[in-house]
Order: C-alpha cells, then structure tokens, then sequence
C-alpha cells in the first residue's frame, strides 16, 4: 500500500539526536555496519503482523498517544504502518489521471471551461457515505455539498455554505434535480436524538443539528418506545422528507418545482446491508397538504 520505511527505528522520536543514538545503539549490540546489514534483513523477513504488533507495543510503552499519523521529516506518518499516508492517495490520483483523466481528454477539457452538472446533490459528511462512490457519480455529473446529518436550514435563517450552495446551483448553474441523500447510522442524528431540548448553544454540532428538531419530534411522537437506534433510523428518513420540505420554502425553487423545471427527490442509503431507497416529492399532491403536515412523494424505488 505504501513506501517501505526510509530507515530502521525503534522509536517514534525522528529527532537527530535519537537517531544518533539508535545507531550508536545498533553499534554497540551488532557490532559493524555488514552485521547491521544482517539483522535488517533478519527484520525482513519476520511476519509483518509481528512486526506491527512489535510497534504498538513499543508505542504504548512509550506513552505516546496513538493516532492516525504524526511528523517525520515534514512527511505524514501511518503510525500503525510507519508509511506515508499520501503514498496510496498518489496512486490512485495517478490511476484516475491514466485511466480516465487521459482516455477522455476532450470531456475534461470541456470541463475546464465551464461545468453544466443536472444534480445538486446534499449528503452527509460522513466518510463513510461518498456520494460519487456509492452512485458513481463523475466529474461534472453532480454539484455536491455535504454537511453534518444532510441537512437543509430554513430559507429564513442566516447564511449558510448550504445555503449558498443551493442559490448557486439552481439560479446559476440551472440543476434539473435535487437529491437528499441520509444513511444509516448517522452521527449527526444520533446527536440530534440525544439532544436536550435546545442543546448546548456552545456546541457548533449542537447548533446545526438542532435545524432537524422538527423530525426528531415527529419521530418521537410515534416511535419512542422503539429502541434508540431504530428511533434513529426512522429519524434518519424523517429528516430527509422535512429537508426536502424546507428546500419548498425557498421561494426560487418553490417557482421551478411548480413550474416542472426541478425535481426534488429523497435517497437513503443504508450501508449495513448496502441498499439505497430513493423517492421524489410530489410537488402537484403535497400543495394540497396542510401547512407543516409533511410531503407527499412518488416513484418510491428500492435498490438492493
């Protein structure tokens, strides 16, 4: 996966000086540079397993906390693997480039000069939920802004990046489709869920999550005696349905929804068992709803 380490080490501290001291060290215990020599390649050929598991201990031994990755050399360290961590990432960019980039030139050249993408995509910031992975989306395919628990603030609240998303892609860009996308599993949700009443207004979580109260009150008006984690779940789907009524109040897309310029539509995709649920908002049936009852959708479909 990644470059092999640059120099044998049984400390984490890169600093000159235990260097030094390592191979003073080394030194003293196998004598000349050839017996080195051999015991790195007695290192060699010891199970990586065995050697990973050697690290950890070294690390807990140390006192150090472990983390993802920490500086060697200006150069970010997998500590778990002592690896670069952008040597994978390079790779894969090089793959895309050679693969893609170079056997469709002309697309992005073209998109070099100006994109015309039919989607605005809004998902959550979760790493585990990619849009363009899970749906295969390409550059150019789907304008995307993605934000904790997926999300959309009332058109009469403050400034947003959603917000501007939303102004951007619709008035400008002319999208012809908007798609909400929630999951399973959602921390952003679970916050939500858990939150007493207002929340700590310290919290920048807290503070955003709290524009889904009204889904966490419906959900707990007709699920709470369910589990907590299958009350999440209904508020996962909740949550999605009032965004894509909030996304109504917003009088510039209120105006191109009526007018059949731009759809909205809901999707869920629950990735412990890898099936996505999508559905769109009936725009002529939900008119005919009472204020704040909720939407009326359509073309429910169910991908497994």
């Amino acid at each position: 996966m990644a470059a092999s380490p640059s120099h044998l080490s049984l400390s984490l501290d890169p600093s000159p000086s235990s260097t030094s001291l390592f191979h003073l060290q080394s030194q003293a215990i196998f004598g000349s540079k050839h017996n080195s020599k051999e015991y790195l390649k007695t290192q060699l050929r010891i199970p990586a397993s065995f050697r990973v598991k050697s690290a950890n201990l070294r690390l807990m031994a140390s006192g150090n906390t472990p983390g993802l990755t920490h500086e060697a050399n200006g150069v970010a360290i997998d500590r778990e693997n002592n690896t670069d961590v952008f040597d994978d990432m390079k790779q894969r960019f090089l793959t895309f480039k050679k693969l893609k980039y170079m056997d469709n030139l002309e697309h992005y050249k073209n998109l070099a000069e100006a994109q015309a993408p039919k989607f605005l995509v809004i998902a959550c910031a979760d790493s585990r939920v990619c849009p363009s992975a899970i749906l295969g989306l390409q550059p150019g395919d789907a304008f995307t802004v993605r934000n904790i628990a997926n999300l959309v603030p009332p058109y009469e609240s403050g400034p947003t990046e959603t917000k501007a998303a939303l102004q951007f892609s619709v008035n400008t860009l002319n999208v012809e489709n908007i798609l909400v996308i929630g999951h399973s599993r959602c921390g952003g949700i679970q916050a939500l869920m858990k939150m007493e009443d207002e929340g700590d207004s310290r919290s920048f979580i807290h503070n955003w999550v709290v524009v889904g109260k009204k889904a966490k009150e419906s959900t707990k008006a007709v699920a709470s005696n369910l589990h907590f984690d299958h009350q999440c779940q209904h508020c996962e789907k909740t949550s999605i349905n009032h965004s894509l009524e909030r996304l109504l109040g917003y009088p510039w897309i209120e105006e191109k929804v009526r007018n059949g310029s731009l759809s909205l539509h809901g999707g869920y995709y629950n990735f412990i068992d890898c099936t996505f649920e999508k559905w769109t908002v009936d725009y002529g049936a939900s008119r005919g709803k009472k204020e704040s009852s909720g939407i009326a959708v359509k073309d429910r479909s169910f991908w497994c």
